[in-house]
């Protein structure tokens, strides 16, 4: 059953006056629109400026057949999370520490400190660096590589994206030859094996899928500007080498590891970012990673 609602609103102005309007009648597409949206599409609709506070009063959904495109139907680019998200005990590396999330100052005590009815938390948190979705820069192969306060805002924002799928269960090798035929140079390159469906269990750390070091020397060849990958690393962990960072890294190239939600993108027609604190001394950081993808 199609759904409409029917509400009046009243519109101030910041430099005075106002308007109003009662018994206006929209198609949505959901059982309910929240106030804030009805407002919004109302002030973009009518090309207001200058807009002040907006009221939606005598709001009621109605049932009734739609007469145009209903008005929250997504328009424009939206965001899809590739990050995983990080909580106490999380262990993302084997070997390593699980982070620790806590109360600095927690909202009973902070109560001796502001009038009745008043409180904050300040959290704290003890983590290594390589914990959740994180990024690596030169720093964290090279002593005089960039660390990430020396690394340019543009090498972590809005990158070209390019999504290559090598499916784990074909292969856990990743080598050059599966790269090749795809649109890459100064992209970044995010690779879907379809591995982080084992994360947080005990299979995610073992005989996971990587690139090789000829993948990583292709990839740096062709000049692409980052390069992520939905699995525990994105070098071969079953021995001490690890040429596919030494070669991505020694070439500015920055890499990704631990991204999820892969199958959600298209090839190609996104954007990627993954920007971490401005940190002095550190080549590694969480990030919250996204694709920016444009409605259609």
């Amino acid at each position: 059953m199609h759904k409409r609602v029917k509400f009046d609103f009243d519109i101030r102005f910041t430099n005075g006056g106002g308007i109003q309007g009662e018994d206006f009648r929209l198609d949505i597409s959901g059982d309910d629109i929240a106030d804030e949206a009805l407002a919004a599409y109302i002030v973009a609709d009518m090309r207001l400026l200058m807009v002040g506070t907006v009221k939606i009063l005598n709001k009621e959904i109605l049932t009734e057949p739609h007469k145009r495109t209903p008005v929250d139907t997504p328009a424009g680019s939206y965001l899809v999370d590739l990050s995983h998200t990080i909580e106490a005990g999380l262990v993302t590396y084997k070997g390593l520490p699980a982070p620790i999330v806590c109360d600095y100052l927690s909202r009973e005590d902070s109560k001796k400190f502001y009038e009745p009815g008043t409180s904050f938390q300040i959290g704290k948190i003890e983590m290594v660096t390589n914990t959740g979705t994180y990024i690596d820069c030169p720093f964290h192969r090279y002593e005089h590589g960039k660390d990430l306060s020396e690394v340019a805002l543009e090498a972590f924002a809005d990158l070209a994206g390019t999504v290559i799928r090598v499916p784990y269960t074909d292969t856990l090798a990743i080598n050059a030859d599966l790269l090749r035929n795809y649109e890459i140079r100064n992209r970044a390159v995010l690779v879907h094996t379809g591995w982080a469906t084992h994360w947080n269990t005990p299979a995610y750390y073992e005989n996971h899928p990587y690139l090789t070091a000829d993948a990583a020397e292709y990839l740096r060849d062709c000049a692409v500007k980052l390069v992520g990958i939905d699995s525990h690393n994105i070098d071969d962990t079953r021995g001490n080498s690890r040429p596919v960072h030494s070669t991505l890294l020694g070439a500015e190239i920055l890499i990704v590891e631990h991204l999820c939600n892969l199958e959600a993108l298209p090839q190609d027609g996104f954007t990627f970012s993954a920007v971490p604190p401005k940190f002095k001394g550190a080549g590694t950081f969480p990030v919250r990673a996204m694709a920016r993808l444009e409605q259609r």
